[in-house]
């Protein structure tokens, strides 16, 4: 039958039957032929059996515990003898037993919201997953570092330090777009790329040549249609900022000063990214925010979340305001944190969310809104376990909070989407003129970054609540050229009168007011490796590599030593709090001194990321069991889902090369032959043995996290 050839690939499906199943069809065959007046019977029964037959009296019960000692192949096979068989061979309690068994799925994790049934996850895990290898790009010269997709899906950038950043066309056969030598801009390699909404322009972001510790970079932004042309560059420090786009037309850079001996502070400052300008009046950025860094550390790693429930918040934080009329509760809410005070999160966060955030403020949290990352539950539920035996080579699934799974496929009424505009890349598209400004009327936004206190290496993510923005339309010129001499004569006078006082930047109160304050900070306990939004910027997915329990530092230029392995934590951006992790997942080898970045990413059904093992990791979201890992040669050092294409995922490596991985079903359709395939985390599978290594290339100078 059709239907069931579809639901799990069968290459047996004719051949492979059964005894028991060739015994039933025979019976079923004698039966009808000795009868030929049994057509109401049949009728009645679904099936085409003798009164006298077996099979009539045979009850439901012991034919599905039946159907249970067989495989899933097995069972679709035997749907195909009759109609009852059939019938049968569809039982969601069978599929359920098959599902959880097969893929790991723990038995208190319910289906998931909006599925249809069991056999249909069943049919997803099997036939949806990005599972065959169907290009393999080597036009890159050097290790991979990054891929981006552009919000349409139809292209995506890759970055390498090879000093090119290469645009490729994503439908079958992969090729180039464009391309562009970033040396000729003194560039020694791109490590980042970033598509704007609209597709029409991509952020590229690289590291400058000079001394071995040198820390400058730089953002350049190119044309995507119309010609792939330089539009404007904007300095960056250090360079693992990395850079962002903040609107369609806008992009955030960074800026690094040093104050005093272990103390700096961290400018961001708001860029446009058109910067051909009539007047010398006309200003191309502004500063957005300064905040202060102490022991050696500073702001990377910068990324912006649409948060459209902020501004519900907003509205009914007022309200409340207004119906209460009292002191104390208004002193109440100006002492909570940002969208964890009580109004907010009945305002913004579903029941679940708001039961969540009751319990897990009820311990008290660091001083300046620092949240340690220890819930007590968690550490219950989800202890560090070292894998052993069979388990040795099967990557840890995803621990979630009940609360998540609860709340999973109800966020996306709340997505960001409301705040952005799927573009589709047509030719015609035009960009926004010079008079227009896309930050007005803008979404609430949250600023993402990661940082530190303890000392210099990334341990923490900070979130700042942006709501409004503005951007000067024009530079005030300031005095002439008379006053200023003037004003110059006047300082110097003052100074030989009296020198003026430094301030003492170690202090952090004395200068607190000269800073923002971060809303935020969620210290997770290790270095932080990378992080990704999912689709709806309702979640943050964050690679650590954990620190000792209870280690101690007592030199902030010496950081401890961190975990072989790689954890993921999942943030809840509505409440601000942990609502997962994944414990001892993947694998990374490098020092603390010389940790660099993973990238990971996240679409609507999975999470992927890479690792230093030499596989690229895949887990289903809602589920949280991991299901397949892609080889490579070397360090796999990015991933990315195809955005309109969940089952399209591309993953980058130090061994020069360019992977992309598709479905089966994808692969069937587009008629590839299903020949190089992942290894996949399934029982009553034989995973597929990784291909014999390559030659090794040997490892350059990283860009450090």
């Amino acid at each position: 039958m059709a239907e069931i050839g579809d639901d799990v690939p069968l290459a047996d499906r004719i051949r492979g039957k059964t005894v028991h199943q060739r015994g039933a069809r025979e019976s079923v065959e004698s039966n009808s032929s000795t009868s030929s007046g049994s057509s109401e019977q049949d009728g009645e029964d679904g099936g085409t059996y003798m009164d006298n037959s077996p099979w009539v009296f045979m009850p439901e019960p012991l034919f599905i515990k039946i159907f249970l000692q067989l495989r899933a192949r097995d069972v679709l096979n035997a749907g195909q003898c009759c109609k009852r068989w059939y019938k049968l061979s569809k039982d969601d309690y069978i599929w359920r037993k098959y599902f959880r068994q097969e893929f790991n799925v723990d038995p208190s994790i319910q289906l998931k919201r909006g599925a249809e049934s069991w056999r249909a996850e069943y049919r997803r895990l099997t036939n949806n997953v990005p599972m065959v290898m169907t290009d393999v790009l080597t036009f890159h010269s050097h290790q991979v570092l990054h891929v981006s997709f552009s919000h349409n899906g139809k292209m995506f950038a890759t970055c390498s330090k090879d000093g090119f950043v290469i645009v490729w066309n994503s439908a079958y056969p992969t090729t180039i777009r464009d391309s562009y030598d970033m040396r000729k801009l003194s560039w020694k390699y791109t490590q980042f790329s970033q598509f704007n909404q609209s597709d029409t322009l991509l952020l590229v972001s690289g590291v400058h040549f000079g001394s071995p510790h040198s820390t400058s970079g730089e953002i350049a932004v190119f044309t995507v249609q119309n010609g792939f042309k330089l539009k404007c560059r904007v300095t960056n420090r250090p360079y693992d900022i990395f850079g962002t786009w903040f609107s369609d037309q806008h992009l955030l850079s960074g800026d690094l000063s040093w104050l005093a001996h272990l103390v700096s502070s961290s400018i961001l400052w708001l860029n446009k990214a058109n910067q051909e300008v009539d007047s010398e009046h006309t200003p191309v950025r502004s500063q957005m925010y300064k905040f202060y860094n102490r022991n050696a550390s500073s702001i990377r790693a910068i990324m912006v979340a649409n948060c459209p429930w902020l501004s519900d918040e907003a509205e009914v934080k007022k309200e409340g305001e207004k119906e209460k009329g009292t002191s104390d509760a208004e002193q109440k809410s100006s002492d909570d944190e940002p969208g964890t005070s009580s109004g907010d999160r009945r305002a913004g966060n579903p029941l679940s969310h708001y039961q969540m955030s009751q319990d897990v403020d009820s311990d008290e949290e660091q001083d300046e809104g620092v949240d340690d990352g220890q819930d007590p539950r968690a550490a219950e539920d989800v202890p560090y376990q070292l894998l052993v035996g069979d388990q040795v080579d099967y990557a840890s699934p995803i621990q979630y909070l009940q609360e998540f799974r609860q709340e999973y496929e109800e966020s996306y009424y709340e997505s960001s989407d409301d705040c952005l505009e799927d573009d589709e890349d047509d030719g015609d598209d035009e960009e926004l003129s010079e008079g227009e400004d896309d930050l007005e009327n803008m979404c609430p936004k949250y600023l993402i970054f990661s940082t530190g206190s303890k000392t210099y290496t990334p341990h923490q993510i900070g979130f700042k609540r942006i709501t409004s923005v503005n951007f000067p339309r024009r530079i005030d010129p300031g005095p002439s050229l008379r006053e200023r001499i003037a004003l110059r004569d006047r300082q110097r006078e003052l100074q030989n009168e009296e020198p003026p006082m430094e301030p003492n930047w170690a202090n952090y109160e004395a200068v607190a007011g000269r800073f923002d304050k971060v809303d935020k900070l969620i210290d997770l306990h290790g270095h932080i490796i990378g992080m990704g939004l999912s689709p709806d910027h309702r979640y943050l997915y964050v690679n650590s590599r954990p620190w000792p329990k209870n280690c101690v530092i007592r030199n902030p230029l010496d950081p401890p030593a961190i975990a072989q392995e790689i954890d993921i934590h999942v943030i809840d951006l509505m409440t601000l709090k942990k609502v997962g992790k994944m414990l001892r997942a993947h694998k990374a080898y490098t020092p603390n001194t010389e940790c660099f970045f993973i990238f990971l990413d996240v679409c609507d059904n999975y999470v992927a990321s890479g690792a230093e093992d030499m596989h690229a990791y895949l887990w289903d979201r809602y589920y949280g069991v991991c299901l397949a890992k892609y080889q490579h040669a070397d360090v796999v050092n990015s991933v990315a889902f195809n955005p309109r294409d969940n089952e399209m995922l591309v993953t980058t490596s130090d061994d020069y090369e360019i992977r992309i991985w598709r479905s089966l079903s994808k692969a069937k359709k587009l008629g590839i032959p299903i020949v190089n395939r992942a290894s996949e985390f399934r029982k009553q599978k034989s995973n597929r043995p990784p291909p014999p290594p390559q030659q090794q290339h040997q490892h350059c100078m990283r860009s450090f996290v």
